[in-house]
C-alpha cells in the first residue's frame, strides 16, 4: 500500500470545501428562517430527504443483483418490524454482507 502525503494546498482546499458546505447549508437554515412558507412547501420540505436516500439507493439496488434485493427487502421488513430507519439499515447492511459472504 503506498503512503499519500496530502500537501498545504490540498489540506487548504479541503478544508475550503468544508467551510463552504457548512456555509452553504447555515445559510439556508438563515433563509428559511426569515421567510414565510406555505403548507406546501413545508410538506415538500418534509419529505426531501427520503427522496435524496431513495435516488441514492435506487439505481444500486437496481443494479445490485440478488445480493442487494435481499437486503432491499430486509431493509423493508425491518423498517416496519422496528419502525427505525437506523436500525433497518444496519441490519440491511449486515443481511447484504452475510448473502455476499455466502454466494
Amino acid at each position: 500500500m503506498s503512503v499519500v502525503e496530502l500537501g498545504p494546498t490540498v489540506v487548504a482546499v479541503v478544508a475550503a470545501m468544508a467551510v463552504l458546505t457548512y456555509l452553504t447549508k447555515a445559510g439556508g437554515f438563515w433563509l428559511l428562517g426569515h421567510v414565510d412558507t406555505s403548507e406546501r412547501v413545508d410538506a415538500a420540505l418534509s419529505v426531501l430527504p427520503g427522496a435524496v436516500v431513495v435516488s441514492i439507493v435506487a439505481p444500486e439496488l437496481l443494479n445490485g443483483g440478488p445480493s442487494a434485493w435481499i437486503a432491499g427487502a430486509a431493509v423493508v421488513l425491518l423498517t416496519r418490524k422496528t419502525g427505525s430507519l437506523l436500525a433497518a439499515l444496519v441490519g440491511g447492511l449486515g443481511v447484504l454482507l452475510a448473502v455476499r459472504a455466502v454466494i
